[in-house]
């Protein structure tokens, strides 16, 4: 059974997020501030975290950014009051894989409990990846285009491939930064800018790369 840490210092918000979460097959582990969920997660890394923003020892989003980086692949979903899109956008900067704004409807929130689980779910880090008329074959580091093959420099590739892994989904500025360069969000984003402009330009209408303004890119699935 998956198991979900909820990191929360509201009793009533905490205690019935338990309740629900467990009566429907999560194992939970809840945790009112920070340095419990830090030790929590150390001690048994789990499925997926629920982070409230506002606690009482550290701010959230720190904590979010701890997490982060101590766990590159752990699903963060951020339950919060703080509903403006810069509060959004920041959760997101901050390692965040999903952003929901209190008061929330428990059937939305195990909704996207699930599709961050199945995105958590292991894959063949090798296997082609075809979306629409692009095929990206990772083993083989070939991209074609209705079978016609397309020449990419390494780092074109690797970014493509980033964002082919995550298709239909934003990927933060930052987090491109640091897989594909190895850079740091204080660092220029003029390269990247530039490497997906040379996508765009290399594959014309094959694929459409969006520009979430403020936060990153998103490959449209057709």
């Amino acid at each position: 059974m998956p198991r979900i840490v909820v990191v929360e210092d509201d009793d009533a918000i905490g205690a019935t997020l338990t309740r629900s979460l467990e009566s429907h097959g999560y194992v939970v582990s809840w945790c009112r501030t920070g340095a419990e969920a830090t030790a929590a997660v150390a001690e048994a890394p789990p499925d997926l975290v629920l982070l409230d923003v506002g606690l009482p020892d550290i701010d959230g989003l720190d904590l979010c950014r701890r997490l982060r980086t101590q766990h590159r692949d752990l699903p963060i979903v951020v339950v919060t009051a703080r509903d403006a899109e810069i509060d959004v956008v920041v959760g997101l900067d901050a390692g965040a894989n999903d952003y929901i704004t209190k008061p929330f409807s428990t059937t939305i929130l195990l909704a996207r409990i699930r599709a961050q689980l199945r995105g958590a779910e292991p894959a063949d880090a090798g296997a082609a990846i075809e979306i629409g008329r692009v095929r990206v074959d990772p083993a083989a580091w070939t991209v074609s285009v209705d079978m016609q093959p397309i020449d990419l420099r390494p780092r074109e590739f690797q970014l493509l491939l980033a964002l082919c892994r995550d298709a239909g989904r934003v990927i933060t500025r930052e987090r491109l930064l640091a897989d594909v360069w190895d850079l740091h969000w204080e660092s220029s984003t003029k390269t990247l800018d530039m490497h997906v402009m040379a996508l765009r330009r290399k594959f014309e209408d094959a694929i459409e790369i969006a520009t979430v303004r403020g936060v990153g890119y998103r490959l449209v699935v057709p």
